[in-house]
């Protein structure tokens, strides 16, 4: 008999407990008790919790604005490593994203509406920032070496870190430094289209060369009808085409586009002038006046033009040439795209400060 109640009480506790926990009311059908009305003591406590708390988020949200004012030079740095990670994360997955598929096989498959003129910039810029910020991410993965590289990397941003990192005024400083050591590739390059103007059969397309020739040579740049007279000049098998260039040519032509002179020279220039050529198009579909000051200059800096303290104006109507002939350029003419920077660019008054300043 004391065990069948011990079984009885057992199996109801359960139910009792849960009518207590959740409000149901019991088995004489009266709702529960409703809760006694809290002390002095414990409305005081919630009071106290409720104003340590909020000082808390004060100080964590005033955090930041102290080491600001404390320490600006690391708060700087912390903020240049921050963001420029973020934004290189970003690029590096749209870049593997879009190199997956190369360039050359995405507009045969799927045609030029398929692609955009910043994925063609970002296909173009990505492996060289990716290097060039390669060997601050390895060392920094090793122990303790990251207190080392970063300050090192900070002081020179130049060589250890990719645009990602710089300021809007260190990419107009940095790039200018980088078109100065490519524009004294051209003259070298201008001294081979001269000494190969014997070569040339007499004629009308030779002398159309030689009144170009005299152009440059005098401070000048021919317009685009006389550019496009002797574009058959730059076919793949004539004078200055790709096959028939000469070495020293080909390698100043390779050091005027910013490329390293290893493997495959000739085959690099052929895709550099297609990449070109595409982002051309995309800017004469865009239309070169709703370019951002920033990408006009990028896309100047690109074609062998220094952009600083040049009007706006004067920036749109050389791009505008450049992407008049580019765009006209087929497959067999690419060496033309590729001389452009001298065709358009020599004698410009923005390079020549820049070299001889």
């Amino acid at each position: 008999m004391v065990r069948n109640v011990l079984r009885r009480l057992l199996f109801r506790a359960p139910t009792a407990l849960r009518r207590c926990c959740h409000g149901e009311p019991s088995s004489s059908g009266q709702p529960p008790p409703p809760p006694p009305p809290a002390t002095d003591k414990e409305l005081l406590q919630r009071k106290v919790r409720r104003y340590t708390l909020s000082r808390y988020v004060f100080y964590v949200r005033r955090f930041e604005h102290t080491l600001e004012e404390n320490f600006p030079s690391a708060m700087h740095v912390y903020r240049v490593f921050v963001v420029g990670i973020k934004d290189f994360y970003e690029d590096l997955k749209h870049f593997i994203r879009f190199s997956s598929l190369r360039v050359a096989r995405w507009i045969n498959r799927n045609g030029r509406d398929g692609l955009a003129r910043n994925e063609l910039e970002l296909h173009f810029q990505m492996p060289k920032d990716m290097v060039r910020v390669a060997p601050v991410l390895l060392i920094s993965a090793l122990p303790f070496a990251n207190y080392v590289i970063f300050p090192l990397a900070y002081m020179f941003p130049r060589h250890l870190l990719s645009r990602h990192f710089w300021s809007l005024q260190q990419r107009v400083d940095f790039a200018a430094i980088a078109l100065r050591k490519r524009l004294y590739n051209q003259r070298p390059i201008l001294r081979c289209l001269q000494v190969r103007l014997g070569d040339l059969e007499e004629g009308k397309l030779r002398d159309q060369w030689a009144n170009i020739l005299g152009l440059l040579g005098s401070g000048a740049h021919p317009n685009l009808q006389q550019i496009q007279q002797v574009s058959g000049l730059f076919a793949e098998t004539q004078a200055f085409g790709m096959a028939g260039i000469w070495a020293n040519h080909k390698n100043a032509l390779v050091r005027l586009h910013g490329m390293h002179m290893g493997w495959k020279r000739r085959w690099r220039l052929r895709e550099r002038a297609k990449l070109l050529r595409e982002m051309d198009f995309m800017i004469t579909e865009e239309g070169v006046t709703s370019m951002s000051n920033d990408e006009m200059r990028y896309a100047c800096f690109l074609r062998g033009l220094n952009p600083v303290n040049v009007k706006t104006d004067e920036l749109v109507l050389w791009l505008h040439k450049w992407t008049l002939i580019s765009n006209n350029t087929d497959d067999e003419h690419l060496s033309l795209i590729l001389h452009l920077p001298i065709l358009l660019g020599y004698n410009q008054p923005s390079n020549w400060v820049l070299l001889y300043q």
